[in-house]
């Protein structure tokens, strides 16, 4: 069977769903069918990516294709180089077969901010996929693709993983090369991988890690072969649990599923230790203190001067910023640019942005010491399963909450993994996280390898492309 014949499938389900599901703002057909025509002429052995089809968040630079970041501000905007992460994915032989749905700037919970209409959920399409990853976990949840990029600020990648029933994984802090990934909060931000399961991660993450001169933010750390310790034995490993934050505001079905995890991982050989995260219940506050701070920071480039969206009958160049940023960001981006100006403002900026630095050293110091401890901790992925598309679109603090339990991880710089836990009754996906201390994907997708194959989630999506 040739390349080109196994892109073809690829393109024809993403096109098949796309009305359905939204899942992708732009299907690359052209250049995808050029590029497998290309690998079946000169291949590129050896490399277990070749021939993979894959689906690209829109805030991925990807040359010659869009990247819109969901935002009416950049909706003509096409990409002029790689991302050092595609760069590598070309390289390993994998084809771009299109750009995701996400929420505008990864600004959301739920794919709803996005300016292109919101992704649907497969398992329900009357439900949220999660976001702002939401195009890149639909493709993945609903067969288009076996594996995608998305982007982590938060929890992007976590949160639609656990509410799509797949596996996602956020990379430690300069794991991987942000060159190419749309700013939003540069402190924070990653790219991260879905996968159906934690093998299909595993070769991505193989092929685009590692130290980048062009990302002064990545380590040089070695890269180890992610595959080949899949099916280690993780008896003796210790996992942390902290006990407190398994209280308010998460679901009982969530949390009956979240603790026979738990159990799985017990029976699994693991040895289950409470850990405390004190600070933890603070992370919310400080995400979103120290995340629009850097907001309002990047974003500033978008006046409509260089590239992008310029409003039309300006007169004068601040009627011109004004206008384009008025017409060409939506509320959610709005709300966040303002909220970090104000935290950045004279008189404020001890009182608010200071003192969430001061928190998340804490945060950090909390992990550390949980560390000391066990080999990674868990807890639930999001506290609830997939909610009803405009459930929450009034109030903004209730879909912040969506993120309690993965904007930790972001803040402290440690990787995690979602891994799906069991079905609600209404038959929803649920996921359990692990986080790991610092360039430990390795064990992370080792654990969950072990846990998917002993407790596979045993359903697939009502939409699922065979």
């Amino acid at each position: 069977m040739t390349i080109r014949s196994e892109i073809e499938k690829a393109l024809e389900r993403a096109e098949s769903l796309n009305p359905e599901l939204n899942s992708f703002l732009s299907i690359e057909r052209e250049s995808a069918l050029a590029r497998a025509d290309q690998l079946d002429s000169s291949g590129i052995d050896g490399s277990p990516l070749s021939g993979v089809a894959i689906a690209v968040k829109d805030n991925i630079c990807t040359k010659g294709m869009q990247t819109s970041c969901g935002s009416r501000i950049l909706h003509n905007y096409r990409a002029q180089y790689d991302a050092t992460a595609i760069q590598r994915l070309n390289a390993a032989g994998a084809v771009v077969i299109g750009k995701t749905n996400m929420d505008e700037f990864a600004m959301g919970s739920s794919n709803e901010s996005s300016a292109f209409g919101v992704a649907k959920n497969p398992w329900d399409t009357n439900r949220v996929p999660g976001g702002s990853s939401g195009g890149s976990a639909v493709a993945v949840a609903s067969g288009v693709v076996r594996v995608s990029l998305g982007s982590e600020t938060g929890g992007s990648v976590r949160q639609p993983a656990s509410l799509c029933g797949i596996v996602g994984l956020k990379p430690t802090y300069g794991r991987i090369s942000r060159y190419g990934l749309v700013a939003f909060a540069s402190s924070l931000d990653s790219i991260g991988v879905f996968g159906q399961t934690s093998r299909d991660i595993a070769g991505v993450l193989g092929a685009i890690a590692g130290r980048d001169p062009l990302d002064a933010t990545t380590a040089d750390v070695p890269v180890p072969d992610y595959a080949a310790t899949l099916n280690d034995d993780i008896s003796g490993k210790r996992i942390g649990v902290p006990r407190d934050l398994f209280g308010e505001g998460l679901d009982e079905e969530v949390r009956a599923a979240v603790e026979k995890s738990i159990d799985d991982f017990r029976n699994l050989g693991c040895e289950i230790v409470d850990v405390e995260l004190p600070h933890s219940k603070y992370g919310i506050a400080v995400y979103y203190i120290l995340a629009t701070a850097e907001a309002s920071s990047n974003l500033a480039r978008y006046d409509g001067v260089r590239y992008g969206f310029r409003a039309e009958d300006a007169h004068e160049l601040r009627q011109m910023y004004f206008k384009t940023r008025e017409e060409g960001f939506g509320p959610e981006v709005k709300r966040r640019i303002m909220l970090g100006t104000y935290v950045l403002s004279s008189g404020y900026y001890e009182a608010y942005y200071a003192k969430a630095q001061k928190v998340r050293t804490l945060l950090r110091q909390d992990y550390a010491k949980a560390f000391a401890s066990c080999d990674a901790i868990l807890t639930p992925t999001s506290p609830s399963v997939a909610f009803k598309i405009g459930e929450k679109s009034d109030d903004p603090l209730a879909m912040y909450l969506s993120d309690i339990y993965t904007v930790s991880a972001n803040l402290v710089g440690v990787p995690a993994v979602s891994v799906p836990c069991g079905l609600s009754s209404d038959g929803l996906p649920i996921g359990t996280q692990l986080i790991g201390n610092f360039w430990s994907e390795g064990l992370l997708l080792n654990m969950t390898s072990r846990y998917e194959t002993e407790h596979p989630l045993g359903a697939k999506p009502k939409i699922y492309a065979e």
